[in-house]
């Protein structure tokens, strides 16, 4: 698949949250205490294009069909006592539609966000990822990521 990426504009919001419903009903399914079930996700969106330190990404097929995105977020990390400072940029979001699934767009997106990471001047990528999205996991690990860092929850 011929994959273009292109930088979102205020346009694309209510695109970026029809793409974003399947990851956002799979966080509803296994976290409910977290997450609504009906948020306003083109606002959201439309927040994420405009912040300063935010870069949405939008992936399309070569038919112009949209097929994913990312959102890149630079991180300056002042550094204290005991760590040192650093620029990093965090992978906030990424989707694939479930139609372009396996044909690289989820890849092209990554490079995509790595090349702004850099651009920017940052040492580091660094995303999260929730335990139960298992295909998340396995893609990230795939593409060379490595944990970092666990972080626990418990309902009190």
């Amino acid at each position: 698949m011929t994959i273009t990426i292109r930088t979102a504009t205020a346009a694309d919001a209510a695109l970026l949250a029809r793409l974003n419903d399947h990851v956002h009903a799979l966080h509803v399914e296994h976290r409910p205490d977290l997450f609504t079930p009906s948020p306003d996700a083109a606002a959201h969106f439309e927040e994420q294009i405009t912040a300063p330190a935010v870069t949405v990404f939008v992936a399309e097929a070569a038919d112009g069909t949209p097929a994913g995105y990312a959102v890149a977020r630079i991180v300056h990390w002042p550094g204290n006592t005991f760590a040192v400072p650093d620029d990093v940029v965090y992978l906030d979001q990424l989707s694939v539609s479930p139609d372009a699934a396996r044909t690289g767009v989820g890849s092209a997106l990554l490079d995509a966000v790595r090349a702004h990471g850099r651009s920017a001047g940052c040492r580091r990528l660094t995303t999260a990822v929730w335990h139960f999205n298992e295909p998340a996991r396995a893609f990230y690990e795939s593409a060379g990521l490595s944990p970092m860092n666990q972080q626990m929850d418990q309902l009190l």
